[in-house]
């Protein structure tokens, strides 16, 4: 095949109907060289130097190259770590803006640019002149030309506005792989795959739940970890990408791509919105003593963040051994284009992004002027789309939670702590509970931010399932082979009497309890809640709290139904109605006044149905509550409603005196948390008030309409 100049942009493989036009950047590298595979993948039938470089960017046109065309490259410069620089000829390198890959990476001590071998693996300054391509993928060139726009969400049931948008979802965080693999209705072909997760029973189920968007687990495509390979062990999670524009070949059924389109436009279909969670702070390369796959060989100084005084070494503020630099305007235009793939070819809503403190790390460290914000901020495609960060990395000074963005939701790990130390039965939570359950006002409200900026949650992938966390007082990772010292040590969680699964029913009944009050919780407090999947049937790791590594029935949805499993998604499932039923639950801006006739309020009862008071707050061991939520229908503008939450976590049953709102209905009950076959009985009170007696660590949800109103 003859090569000639090309073209500078756009970077990666760009098909037209004559050829492909091949663009990489690389400032300092000395010369590229683009390789060439027959169908197979394993013979390299050329190899073709970039003939031109413009401003960084190498560059060549392939006549005859098609969307069959295999290709990578060989990047030459010098070998020298101590400055940076880790270029190696020998060495085959993926396309950071390859579309798919052909083949599978295979573990070798080849795929290092150092001599990886026994007694020679810490020695980075080594030099490995074996050859990698046998054990890496190819990259394929892939032809969009003919793709319509994927149709959104129906825009009928979705309002306009972008806040009252989020403010109204419920996310659903699944690993589509882990989600539908153990499913019994699927064909085999169809498990654990993008094919998998739009059949028409799995999206009926996610339908019938009644949540609104589905948050993927990383799907972009990634390598296993060479540690975890001689364990016998993969990455399971994925956060560990080496694709930016790649859907996971795992997860496709025939190694089409466009699979993943499919996937989300029967979602769209069907009212469910696609969120991604994409991982932009590292790389699969490691550190100094990583694998050499892509970015590490075409230009290491360049790609990556490393230490100013000794750039040697990486600087590994994400833990995952190097940090990528976003600084660099180039790759930030990587990171940009791949999130401009993913809205406008691949069809999806919005992104999560993993330890999203680490983007904005410029050289002081985390900047919220950092380019990276500026970049989205402007762009008129990602400025529309969902925005939710992991507010945190670990750096110095990574924890951000709150200072992101106006336009940023945040995941907040405080009112998952808060949630679950007030329901373990912590001492003095009750003002912290108030806060989180009113969005976290003191978090996010400056600079105008709104409830929804709160991502709320009880448990996500990182840690114990829902009903492990009533179920062990200590994490049990003794599978992932790391002697249980891997994973979060402190999970505010507790068994209730006995580590594990038991059969004393006292003891599941109290853990059912729990459940239902966690859930309870997270879907009545104002912000946006998000559900771990399978937390709705009681899924449990059996004490696993980081399962990142197991891909098997450990981490695997189990679909088969129970009468708990079966009562509990009907509770959760209930749940979901009544958040959607009232609007009030879903506030676009923070309250803070009590009710009235013209505004919305947030009012706070102690048990004895008065309004609480500065001395009621401090009461350490109080641990009874109630919380009455006010606000209008919507598009209405005399309808007003209030719902009463009544919680009691105390150790025995107490009577609760509902407060009376001057022209209201009589309160009537929406939902309990009580066991079955206990009777919250009602009574009157010396004023004649409603009188309940709660079971112990229950709640109660009251609703009562304005007088001469009617639903």
């Amino acid at each position: 095949m003859e090569i000639s100049e090309g073209r500078a942009y756009p970077l990666g493989a760009t098909i037209d109907d004559e050829g492909v036009n091949f663009a990489l950047f690389s400032a300092h590298a000395t010369e590229v060289i683009l390789c060439l595979f027959d169908e197979s993948g394993q013979q390299e039938l050329a190899q073709l130097p970039l003939p031109m470089k413009t401003q960084d960017t190498w560059h060549g046109y392939v006549k005859g190259a098609n969307s069959q065309t295999l290709y990578a490259y060989r990047v030459d410069g010098p070998y020298q770590p101590l400055l940076g620089h880790r270029f190696n000829r020998h060495k085959l390198l993926l396309d950071p803006y390859a579309k798919q890959f052909h083949g599978h990476q295979k573990e070798d001590a080849s795929l290092y640019a150092h001599i990886h071998d026994e007694g020679h693996d810490e020695d980075d300054l080594s030099f490995d002149t074996r050859d990698s391509a046998p054990y890496m993928p190819k990259c394929k060139v892939v032809d969009h030309r003919h793709l319509l726009p994927i149709p959104p969400v129906n825009k009928e049931k979705v309002p306009s506005n972008k806040a009252q948008r989020l403010s109204s979802n419920i996310l659903y965080e699944l690993h589509v792989k882990g989600f539908t693999q153990q499913h019994p209705h699927l064909k085999q072909a169809l498990k654990g795959t993008f094919l998998g997760l739009c059949d028409e029973q799995v999206i009926q189920y996610l339908v019938d739940l009644g949540v609104t968007s589905v948050e993927l687990m990383p799907v972009q495509s990634f390598f296993d970890e060479s540690f975890l390979h001689h364990k016998g062990l993969t990455n399971y999670w994925g956060y560990n990408s080496i694709g930016f524009f790649i859907p996971h070949h795992e997860y496709l059924v025939n190694n089409d791509v466009c699979e993943f389109r499919h996937m989300v436009t029967r979602l769209h279909e069907a009212g469910i919105e696609v969120i991604l969670d994409v991982v932009y702070n590292h790389s699969a390369e490691g550190n100094r003593l990583g694998p050499t796959y892509s970015f590490k060989g075409i230009d290491n100084v360049s790609y990556y963040r490393l230490v100013a005084s000794d750039p040697r070494y990486y600087i590994n503020d994400t833990g995952c051994g190097n940090t990528l630099n976003l600084a660099h305007p180039r790759v930030l235009q990587l990171v940009m284009d791949s999130l401009r793939y993913w809205v406008e070819v691949m069809g999806v809503d919005g992104f999560r992004f993993d330890l999203a403190a680490t983007l904005a790390r410029e050289l002081h460290g985390f900047d919220l002027s950092a380019g990276f914000f500026k970049a989205i901020a402007q762009d008129p495609v990602l400025c529309q789309v969902k925005l939710m960060a992991e507010p945190w990395d670990l750096g110095p000074g990574g924890y951000q939670l709150g200072n992101f963005p106006i336009a940023w939701s945040e995941w907040n790990d405080r009112f998952r702590d808060t949630m679950r130390r007030f329901w373990r039965g912590d001492a003095g939570m009750l003002p912290e509970f108030a806060r989180r359950f009113h969005g976290s006002s003191d978090l996010f409200e400056h600079g105008g931010k709104p409830p929804a900026s709160s991502i709320n949650f009880i448990t996500c992938h990182d840690g114990f399932t829902l009903w492990d966390l009533v179920s062990y007082d200590h994490k049990h990772n003794e599978a992932n082979l790391e002697d249980n010292r891997d994973g979060r040590q402190e999970n505010f969680s507790h068994n209730y009497g006995e580590e594990g699964k038991t059969c004393d029913q006292d003891i599941n009944r109290v853990r059912a309890r729990q459940c239902r009050n966690l859930l309870t919780s997270l879907f009545l407090s104002q912000g946006v809640p998000l559900l771990l999947a399978g937390d709705e049937v009681g899924r449990t790791q059996a004490g696993n709290n980081n399962s990142y590594c197991q891909d098997n029935h450990l981490s695997w949805r189990d679909w088969t139904n129970t009468p708990y499993s079966d009562a509990l998604f009907c509770f959760t499932q209930k749940l979901i109605r009544i958040r959607k039923r009232f609007p009030l639950l879903c506030h676009v801006e923070y309250v803070h006044h009590s009710m009235n006739d013209k505004a919305p309020g947030l009012d706070w009862y102690c048990r004895q149905g008065m309004p609480m008071t500065k001395q009621l707050w401090s009461e350490t061991q109080t641990r009874t509550l109630s919380v009455v939520i006010s606000g209008k229908l919507e598009g209405s503008d005399s309808q007003q409603q209030a719902l009463l939450l009544m919680l009691n976590n105390e150790l025995s049953a107490l009577p609760f005196i509902l407060p009376q709102l001057a022209g209201f209905q009589a309160w009537q009950c929406v939902l309990y948390t009580h066991d079955t076959g206990y009777e919250a009985i009602e009574s009157k009170g010396e004023n004649n008030e409603q009188v309940y007696q709660l079971q112990d660590r229950s709640l109660m949800l009251f609703h009562a309409y304005r007088i001469g109103e009617n639903e």
